[in-house]
């Protein structure tokens, strides 16, 4: 898994929940962060800069998903003829499969400033193999 430099930034700033910080200061030997050698265009300009590298560096790499929360970047990113997923989806598909238990993994989110509504929180969970 890729991760671009801007999104272990905004991963270790100060503001971010110490468990996150923690966890991106000794990442896992699966993740491999990198740098964006493409400039942005003017349409990604107006991205965050995590999005803005995310997508970047998708396009460099011709990744088969990218993994993108923010609704702007995600238009941006299906424009741009990239297949998105949100973590939600990532999480209950790794479910699905046996890979992670959701409950555990979205208990775990909850620790993290990462926010969802009570009604999608419950339908997912409701959803859960």
């Amino acid at each position: 898994m890729f991760v671009p430099q801007a999104v272990c930034d905004e991963l270790g700033a100060s503001e971010a929940p110490t468990i996150v910080r923690n966890w991106i200061d000794s990442p896992p030997d699966w993740l491999s962060i990198q740098s964006v050698s493409t400039p942005p265009d003017v349409p990604l300009q107006r991205l965050g800069a995590g999005e803005r590298e995310a997508i970047l560096l998708a396009e460099e790499l011709e990744a088969d998903l990218i993994l993108l929360d923010d609704i702007q970047a995600r238009r941006r990113a299906v424009e741009r003829g990239l297949i998105v997923t949100v973590l939600l989806g990532l999480l209950q598909q790794s479910a699905t499969l046996g890979l992670i238990d959701l409950t555990v993994a979205i208990e775990r989110l909850r620790e993290t400033n990462f926010w969802i509504s009570s009604s999608l929180l419950q339908s997912l969970l409701e959803q859960d193999p």
